[in-house]
């Protein structure tokens, strides 16, 4: 599958695997390629921020107004929820 980005891609057998599990081309590339750097990590748990589902919806709504999610006015909890995952 990575053939065709395989100048770009330094791990193709994990940008493989993300794309089976629906991840972007865009973003299996850039963790593809950040584990195939030894001065990155990505594979570290990141920061200690609850999951999504114990959020409010006003909690929800004030990040995706942060990362200017357009749209965000009329989403509902599970709405905002995939919106800021995508």
């Amino acid at each position: 599958m990575a053939s065709k980005n395989s100048s770009s891609i330094k791990k193709e057998d994990t940008y493989d695997a993300l794309r089976d599990k629906g991840y972007s081309k865009e973003k299996s590339a850039r963790i593809a390629n950040a584990q195939a750097n030894d001065h990155q990590a990505p594979s570290r748990k990141g920061g200690k921020a609850a999951p999504y589902e114990t959020w409010t919806r006003d909690a929800l709504y004030e990040r995706a107004q942060e990362l200017d999610i357009s749209g965000r006015s009329s989403m509902n909890k599970s709405d905002l929820i995939e919106a800021l995952r995508g």
